[in-house]
């Protein structure tokens, strides 16, 4: 819905509360109208039920407000004397529509003296349990999130198992899109593999949907930093609208909303304005070479030619850092029929396994220049691949640029799918929104974010642009890291356990915290020792 529609949805909420409260205002001594006044309408109630004025902000936040809802139904008719379970049962079922049944056919006292503290053990672990959850949602959606690292794409630098807390307030909290939906899950319940959230993913249906009217207009608070250039960065996948994964190409039946699509981590070699370029496997921005942070170690695919002599499967792993590779079906690096191996490494371990007596060549595996690799924006005559791409113009907010034929295919998914324009090719013209165009003004930033693992990442050279609402956080603390591969108390990657990302080789941290814990504990336990001798 537009804002303008949702500014109406608001209203019309505002008369179905005041339609079935004014009565219990009424009864609690305040005026009949002060049910109707938005906000303020609000802030009456919470002094009514008991409960402190601020509770009124959580009412519009987006997710943290379809926890808050039943709870003020629940102490609404608490307040009046209702504390059965069946009448908490009856007015969740219904939505909090039981309270027109209470105020219309009942004859109900106004408790202003009741207890607000749960008068059992149980209630008042729901109390704490329920309070918790939405401060747990709060920081989850607005300040920072938990993340796994599913895929070597950025590997090196991040690793599979790695566990991260993503920052949302480095580029700015976004709120919200998907206005119902369960809290802290992303878009399927866990184990049960059934959506999270009402939408209506049927692409031919999503603007005519009821549920799909429900999504929230996009809005993202102001940010502490921009996005810099090779930064790591968590942003929800584009082209979440697949149907073959393999090829990348858009499905024509199934959407999902932003907020919903798959959060993928990658590295943000190109900025918004930035011409990118990719020769022979090297990234150049502007026509210079990229310089990456140290903490980066880019990876390619080699031909180790050992002749056919084998070599040992921990030291190809331990000594020469393979962790990507052709591995046969027990997970093991194994020789292709030309006696090599297929190795991922980067060019120092390449150097470093040259050296074996064993190894007879190293060779990186690059796609030759002009061969068509199947990549954005999946113009064969182009002869782009992975490892020899562009130039690139990356979009940048409130540029203009020209609009014909040869240049549509770049930036037709920007104009349509993120934009939301109408777009249609007449012979040689290009209407949009209705009117023939030769130019189109960016409305917003877009980012060009690749792996590490640079010829084992499926990134922006298959699917194209990031957009900025397409962006979720920034990745700033690993605090666990698990080795599924390793062995015993090796599981688990215990220089990483605690450390920053993108602050060069890792560096744990988790004996400064432990002795921070243990001085804490003792400290407490002194502070107690001398707080009896005093009341003694």
């Amino acid at each position: 819905m537009s804002i303008y529609q949702w500014f109406l949805f608001f209203l019309f909420i505002q008369i179905v509360h005041f339609l079935g409260t004014w009565k219990l205002y009424e009864i609690a001594g305040r005026k009949r109208w002060e049910a109707l006044i938005p906000v303020y309408n609000a802030i009456i109630l919470m002094k009514i039920i008991g409960r402190p004025t601020w509770w009124t902000v959580l009412l519009f936040i987006p997710i943290i407000n379809l926890i808050m809802f039943p709870v003020i139904w629940v102490e609404t008719i608490r307040s009046f004397g209702k504390n059965s379970r069946l009448d908490t049962f009856l007015v969740i079922v219904t939505l909090g529509f039981y309270i027109y049944y209470l105020s219309y056919t009942q004859k109900l006292n106004y408790k202003a003296e009741r207890k607000l503290k749960p008068e059992n053990k149980t209630s008042d672990t729901v109390s704490s349990l329920l309070f918790a959850v939405i401060v747990a949602t709060l920081v989850h959606t607005y300040i920072i999130q938990p993340f796994t690292i599913p895929s070597s794409s950025l590997e090196k630098t991040l690793y599979i198992g790695d566990f991260l807390f993503v920052s949302k307030l480095n580029f700015g909290a976004r709120a919200p899109m998907t206005a119902i939906a369960l809290p802290m899950v992303h878009d399927s319940i866990p184990f049960l593999g059934i959506k999270s959230y009402l939408f209506n993913d049927d692409i031919t249906k999503k603007e005519t949907s009821l549920l799909n009217k429900f999504q929230l207009p996009y809005f993202r608070f102001p940010a502490i930093e921009t996005i810099a250039r090779n930064e790591i960065v968590v942003f929800n996948q584009p082209a979440d609208t697949l149907l073959d994964m393999d090829n990348f190409k858009p499905a024509r039946n199934y959407y999902k909303p932003i907020d919903k699509k798959t959060n993928l981590v990658k590295r943000c070699v190109a900025i918004p304005g930035d011409s990118l370029e990719i020769r022979e496997g090297d990234v150049y921005i502007n026509g210079k070479l990229s310089k990456l942070p140290e903490s980066a170690k880019l990876q390619y695919n080699f031909f180790v030619n050992t002749q056919g002599t084998s070599m040992d499967q921990n030291s190809l792993v331990n000594m020469y850092g393979a962790r990507d590779g052709l591995k046969d079906a027990n997970g093991n690096f194994g020789l292709t029929n030309n006696g090599e191996y297929v190795l991922t490494l980067t060019d120092n371990e390449a150097v470093r396994i040259a050296n074996n007596p064993v190894v007879k060549s190293v060779k990186k595996y690059l796609l030759p220049k002009g061969e068509d690799g199947d990549v954005f924006p999946h113009i064969h005559s182009l002869g782009w691949n992975i490892d020899n791409f562009g130039p690139i113009y990356i979009p940048k907010k409130g540029v203009i640029i020209k609009l014909d034929k040869t240049t549509l295919p770049f930036y037709k998914r920007i104009i349509q799918e993120y934009e939301k324009n109408t777009l249609q090719i007449d012979g040689d013209k290009i209407i949009i929104n209705g009117k023939s165009a030769n130019s189109y003004t960016f409305k917003q930033d877009y980012y060009w974010m690749m792996g590490d693992n640079r010829q084992n990442s499926l990134d922006a050279r298959f699917w194209g642009y990031v957009p900025f609402d397409h962006v979720v956080g920034k990745p700033v603390f690993i605090w666990f890291s698990w080795d599924k591969d390793g062995k015993g108390i090796q599981k688990v990657r215990w220089n990483r356990v605690f450390s920053f990302v993108n602050n060069g080789e890792p560096k744990s941290y988790l004996i400064y915290f432990l002795i921070a814990l243990a001085a804490f504990f003792v400290g407490e336990y002194f502070w107690k020792k001398r707080k009896e001798k005093k009341v003694v």
